[in-house]
């Protein structure tokens, strides 16, 4: 076969295949579609990972998780109380190794506070999913009381106004303040006496002024 010939059958074949892909374009662009870019085997084309948490990160989690089951009433005084003291007990442990390596955390400092987070955090889930609640509709005054101080206490944790160990210490004392009043009423037939109710009412107003004192003072929650 001469060379004219063959080029002209190779010119023709040529023409047979891009022809399909002229009138696609074509007939996309007539639509006002633009037509999407074509890719080769060495363009990325997965998604972009996301950085990892980092552990402040996770510790601002936890506390909006615990924050919004107090105000939830998912989380009990006691079951808050008991979180914060953990969440507390691991700031000072991250603490304590940031100040054995010049301000800084090390891969295995990382691994171990993550691991004890993950342990705090299926705490939290349990807490908040099982049968103890705090009751955030209550129709006695000392009830609404109790809830009123959860609220302001939740509001603090959620805002970095009230760090774990003053929330842990805040809890612990609205706890103690609520299993009084359980006891009281127990032993009364389910009411409580004038002079009960009074002292219970100091009891609050004692818990009040110091939320008001941590959520104004020099201590943050870091964000």
């Amino acid at each position: 076969m001469t060379n004219p010939l063959k080029m002209t059958l190779l010119s023709s074949m040529l023409m047979a295949l891009l022809l399909p892909v002229v009138a696609q374009t074509s007939a996309a662009t007539q639509n006002g579609a633009v037509p999407a870019p074509t890719t080769t085997p060495t363009q990325a084309t997965t998604p972009a990972q996301s950085a990892p948490v980092t552990v402040q990160q996770r510790k601002e989690h936890q506390q909006d998780r615990i924050a919004n089951g107090v105000s939830s009433g998912q989380l009990t005084a006691g079951e808050a109380s008991n979180l914060e003291k953990k969440e507390s007990e691991l700031n000072q442990e991250e603490r304590d190794m940031k100040a054995m390596d010049n301000g800084h955390l090390n891969s295995a400092d990382r691994s171990v506070l993550n691991q004890q987070q993950n342990q705090l955090s299926n705490q939290i889930y349990k807490d908040k999913h099982n049968a103890a609640v705090q009751n955030t509709d209550p129709k006695s005054k000392i009830g609404q009381r109790a809830e009123n101080q959860q609220d302001r206490i939740g509001q603090g944790i959620r805002s970095g106004q009230l760090t774990a160990g003053e929330s842990a210490n805040l809890e612990k004392q609205e706890s103690a303040v609520n299993k009084e009043t359980a006891a009281e009423r127990q032993l009364n037939g389910g009411k409580l006496t004038q002079q009960e109710k009074a002292q219970v009412n100091r009891q609050q107003n004692h818990i009040s002024k110091e939320i008001n004192q941590d959520k104004h003072n020099a201590k943050r929650q870091a964000h």
